[in-house]
């Protein structure tokens, strides 16, 4: 009787164990930890996203693989886990953009495009018929002047940030992050510490296979393969960046 009840609470999306927690969004965490990472730095003058571009087959186009997103002049977002929840996730915030952009004439704010966001995500873990979102949102850009940095969690609460990982290998990027994150970082040194903080928690990184965003005042600017690479070969050890030219 008692494997029958565990199992009742293991299938149902919005109902509560004894013990207070609902599986059906720790296994949608376990999604997230499952895709390849991301990472956003919040800088004295902007916020930097960067995300490994992994792809399952050689024959794939890395390009065809969409990690970070432009939600509106001044926002960009980054997300892991399931690909298809977390497009879902980039299509709503969008919307909520362009809407209040209608209905007041003026750009949204991060915490209320966020809290927005985790609203609706929320909502997925309450009501019978749905699942939770298996996907993880760090959305970042500039507030009133001011850079912002928010995370969305699959049980839907809103997170703010100075630098934070989400994500396969989060745990050694955020220890990455905690020890090396100072407030006095410009964007360009934002760039350098979370591509350092993606090369602590993965294999290796080319300039193919990170993407990376900035977003300033001057709205958001995706880097280009050439740029990731040129900051790659100061970050990359020297034995390491040798052997990546041999192999070319």
């Amino acid at each position: 009787m008692k494997r029958n009840d565990q199992q009742a609470y293991d299938r149902g999306t919005s109902l509560f164990s004894p013990d207070g927690r609902i599986y059906q969004v720790e296994y949608a965490r376990e999604a997230v930890k499952r895709g390849a990472p991301a990472v956003g730095v919040r800088a004295s003058d902007g916020v930097v996203l960067a995300a490994q571009t992994r792809t399952s087959s050689s024959l794939m186009e890395t390009e065809s693989v969409e990690k970070l997103h432009k939600l509106d002049d001044h926002i960009g977002a980054a997300s892991a886990g399931h690909v298809a929840d977390a497009r879902q996730l980039v299509d709503d915030a969008r919307q909520e953009c362009q809407v209040n952009r209608l209905r007041y004439g003026e750009p949204i704010g991060l915490e209320t495009l966020t809290k927005a966001l985790t609203d609706d995500i929320q909502e997925s873990t309450q009501f019978g018929g749905t699942r939770p979102y298996g996907a993880s949102l760090l959305i970042g850009g500039m507030d009133g002047g001011e850079p912002g940095l928010f995370a969305t969690d699959p049980s839907g609460t809103p997170q703010e940030w100075k630098a934070v990982a989400i994500g396969g290998s989060r745990g050694e990027i955020q220890e990455f992050l905690e020890e090396n994150w100072s407030a006095d970082l410009s964007t360009d040194d934002a760039v350098t510490l979370a591509l350092e903080a993606l090369l602590s928690g993965v294999d290796s990184l080319t300039g193919e296979e990170a993407s990376v965003a900035v977003v300033t005042a001057d709205g958001y600017r995706h880097l280009s393969v050439d740029e990731v690479d040129e900051v790659l070969e100061d970050v990359l050890p020297e034995d390491a960046a040798a052997d990546e030219d041999e192999d070319e």
